[in-house]
């Protein structure tokens, strides 16, 4: 950072007339390495402090300061941030209203569950309700369960793929959740038409795995050995491996050792 604003990689008025350049620009801040994740150093702590200051700051300036401060909360959290970022849910410039969804999955607050299940709901730019799918994985205690399957099964790509996601943590709740949310990931992985949705609900079914009970988790092996085997995209095929892999269960292993040995499996 060079001065009181954090940097971007392009100017903020490039960044509101495409929103695709921003949902990349917004995903490569808040979709990368999970190790990112943990706390910053002590001595960081006041200059992090200082930008959450500037942020809420200017939330509530002009329309470029307001993308400003929404990019500083998706990369902190901050407890005073909500109260700022939940009026943006309603502004009339889908930016916004997407970069606050963001912002609200980085800084989860109950208050917003509701305005954020109507976005995924009713709003009609895709960019904002795949901002809301990605946000709701920071709310999996709320009732989105069915709104998240619901996106899984009618939306665009790009909102399916993190409903896909998002639905790993809202099943991880309890049994039922688990097993409802597998039996949607389960049919997604069959029959999407897209591969980066079959991916994503094949890393899905993999999370979820250990809070399923042991017929919902034959079910998923085999659906996962399926289209690792099967399915007619490579990138699918390895993300159904992986998953099958980090189960870590002896069974699994050895068969899928037997593939290798039969030379159905590299």
């Amino acid at each position: 950072m060079t001065g009181p604003f954090p940097e971007f990689s392009h100017s903020p008025a490039e960044l509101a007339l495409d929103p695709e350049m921003l949902a990349r620009e917004l995903a490569e801040e808040l979709l990368g390495d999970p190790l990112d994740e943990l706390e910053a150093p002590d001595a960081d702590a006041a200059a992090v402090a200082a930008e959450c200051d500037l942020g809420l700051q200017l939330l509530q300036g002009s329309h470029e300061q307001r993308m400003q401060g929404l990019r500083m909360f998706c990369e902190h959290r901050d407890p005073r941030a909500p109260a700022r970022l939940l009026p943006l849910l309603e502004a009339s410039c889908p930016i916004l209203r997407m970069s606050a969804a963001y912002a609200l999955g980085r800084n989860p607050d109950l208050q917003a569950v509701g305005p954020l299940l109507a976005l995924l709901q009713n709003d009609s730019n895709g960019y904002v309700r795949k901002a809301v799918a990605w946000s709701l994985s920071s709310y999996p205690d709320a009732p989105v369960m069915n709104p998240l399957i619901r996106a899984l099964e009618t939306d665009i790509a790009a909102v399916r793929l993190w409903a896909a996601s998002s639905l790993a943590d809202a099943g991880a709740t309890g049994l039922a959740k688990a097993d409802q949310a597998a039996g949607q990931l389960l049919q997604a992985l069959r029959i999407d038409s897209e591969p980066v949705v079959r991916s994503n609900s094949a890393w899905s079914l993999g999370r979820l795995y250990s809070d399923l009970v042991e017929p919902r988790q034959k079910e998923v092996v085999e659906a996962l050995l399926g289209a690792m085997l099967q399915d007619n995209d490579p990138a699918v095929r390895d993300e159904a491996r992986l998953a099958l892999e980090q189960l870590e269960d002896p069974q699994v292993l050895e068969r899928l050792q037997t593939l290798v040995d039969e030379g159905l499996l590299s």
